[in-house]
């Protein structure tokens, strides 16, 4: 019977920074493929890539493997919700249609009889105000059409270039923790929620707070770590490689 979620956030995959796990994508994969008995739910909480734009008839074939392996969970008989990031923001139709995969900016779900809300948590933090003003220029209407004029090699290496530079300049960002939790403990609140799922920080943790409980599931660049929730509580996961 499946009865365990899985929640994974910050994979960034089309990047391999300094301190990167080696074969972090076949990782992946492999997880995906291990979860196959278990998995009720899988929620993706946003930037499972550095960069995503879907073009008419173009689909970036570096990932080949892991959207086989997403579809072949799916046809598992497990729910799939991909949460946009601050990364990959631009997704058009590909993974609802061609994977089955439901793409949202944030979610409600009831699971194990627990209501859970989830959002990728960027903007969200008062720091986060320089970010909020650039999204709104990236993701303006014309600004989508004119670089969907680009030729795909061309934007996506471009793409690549620009997220080089920005997650360099991010480096020295001090992250407030206490302004996510916040955020959180006030849409547990309006939401009724039992849980609050964000990523986007890249700090793994399960906080409890006021209305709820606050929980992140890490990243998967230098570590493979993601939440399971079983029998309505979560825990923290590493995904151990197998050599």
């Amino acid at each position: 019977m499946k009865s365990v979620a899985y929640f994974i956030s910050d994979v960034h995959l089309g990047v391999n920074p300094p301190g990167a796990v080696p074969g972090r994508e076949q990782a992946l994969v492999r997880f995906l493929e291990s979860i196959k008995e278990t998995a009720s739910h899988l929620v993706i909480v946003g930037d499972l890539f550095e960069f995503w734009y879907e073009y008419n008839d173009y689909v970036c074939r570096n990932h080949f493997d892991l959207l086989f392996a997403l579809r072949e969970l799916k046809n598992s008989g497990c729910e799939i919700h991909l949460l946009q990031g601050n990364h990959d923001f631009a997704y058009g139709d590909f993974f609802p249609k061609t994977l089955g995969v439901a793409v949202h900016k944030e979610l409600l779900l009831e699971i194990q009889g627990k209501r859970l809300f989830f959002r990728h948590g960027d903007g969200v933090a008062k720091s986060d105000f320089g970010y909020r003003i650039m999204r709104k220029v990236l993701d303006f209407p014309l600004n989508r059409f004119l670089f969907r004029e680009i030729h795909p090699d061309w934007g996506m290496a471009l793409a690549r270039f620009v997220g080089r530079n920005s997650r360099k300049a991010g480096q020295s960002r001090v992250i407030k923790m206490d302004e996510y939790l916040h955020w959180a403990d006030a849409n547990l609140k309006k939401h009724g929620c039992d849980y609050c799922v964000l990523g986007h920080h890249h700090i793994s943790g399960i906080w409890n707070v006021e209305n709820g409980i606050v929980a992140s599931a890490g990243e998967w660049i230098k570590k493979l770590t993601y939440l399971r929730m079983e029998a309505g509580e979560l825990s923290i996961k590493e995904f151990e490689q197998s050599c």
